[in-house]
């Protein structure tokens, strides 16, 4: 963690990282929800194969996208939880149910992004100084 921002960065990324991996997790289980009722019509009616297995698809990707916030590569990782929250959202506009989750993850969307960039602007500040290092030591 680097400079001011270090402990936004961190709360940011254990926040987001840890429920995208619980959520991704819970597809398989429905504890916390019944996923598939979050599935457009629309959508369900377009998908190969049932919206059970779809769901479960989702929890992979949605874990695996939780382990690269936490793990590494968390900007890669912020920048796909940002586009997949967003997409989330519209597909949940699109039901006109469930406005108040859409609020939710439109704002955990803005948050991923927020996040990735925070990763840029501290890589950004590492290579500026090893530049700095290195021209004071030629």
């Amino acid at each position: 963690m680097a400079g001011k921002n270090g402990l936004a960065r961190k709360a940011l990324q254990v926040t987001l990282g840890t429920t995208a991996f619980v959520a991704g997790a819970d597809k398989f289980l429905n504890l916390l929800t019944d996923w598939q009722q979050y599935l457009s019509p629309a959508a369900a009616r377009r998908l190969p194969m049932s919206g059970k297995n779809f769901m479960r698809l989702v929890g992979v990707v949605e874990m695996g996208v939780g382990a690269a916030i936490l793990r590494g590569p968390t900007r890669a990782g912020a920048y796909v939880a940002s586009a997949w929250l967003a997409g989330i959202t519209a597909n949940l506009i699109s039901c006109g149910k469930y406005l108040d989750v859409a609020a939710r993850d439109a704002n955990m969307a803005v948050s991923a992004f927020v996040l990735a960039r925070l990763c840029e602007r501290e890589r950004g500040h590492v290579r500026r100084r090893e530049r700095e290092e290195f021209l004071r030591a030629a």
